[in-house]
């Protein structure tokens, strides 16, 4: 079988092989460029599209601008953090292990599961500052968060704790 079409310049009619379907071949009439169309299958399926949800777009696009501008904030940033250890109760570890959690989501790019952990974490404001800024004097950051460059780490601290007061 083959695969016949019109020259785009002459309006000759024109046959190509199949498998020059999708190449590029000269018209051999006035020599003009012309794109072999592939040929036309019966059987192909229709592809199933589904519409792109704008506000989800949006709110995905503003999440990755403000996590953009934290980072970029963070890496100007040069203070050192002091070295300080403070004994923690049940209640403050469990807040602790909700905030490195909340920090690992934000280093990933998982901003909604991020958002919503951060939801939780400001049930206890108080509590939570006192954590953060704990993290914020810590040399060393919690082993799952040690992949995590320390000024895009106090960055996400930070924005916590404007976001407490």
């Amino acid at each position: 079988m083959s695969i016949s079409f019109h020259c785009e310049c002459c309006k000759k009619k024109i046959v190509a092989p199949d498998d020059a379907g999708g190449k590029w071949g000269k018209c051999p009439y006035c020599n003009h460029r012309c794109y072999v169309p592939l040929p036309e299958n019966e059987g192909d399926e229709e592809l199933k599209l589904t519409p792109v949800d704008e506000t989800q777009e949006k709110q995905y696009e503003q999440m990755m601008k403000e996590t953009h501008n934290i980072t970029e904030s963070l890496l100007h940033e040069t203070k050192e953090p002091d070295d300080t250890d403070t004994p923690k109760n049940a209640n403050e570890k469990d807040l602790a292990a909700l905030i490195v959690r909340y920090l690992r989501l934000m280093a990933d790019g998982s901003l909604d599961e991020a958002r919503k952990v951060a939801e939780q974490i400001m049930v206890n404001k108080a509590s939570a500052k006192t954590a953060l800024e704990n993290l914020l004097k810590q040399k060393r950051p919690a082993a799952q968060l040690q992949d995590i460059p320390q000024k895009v780490l106090e960055g996400f601290i930070k924005t916590m704790l404007a976001k407490i007061n």
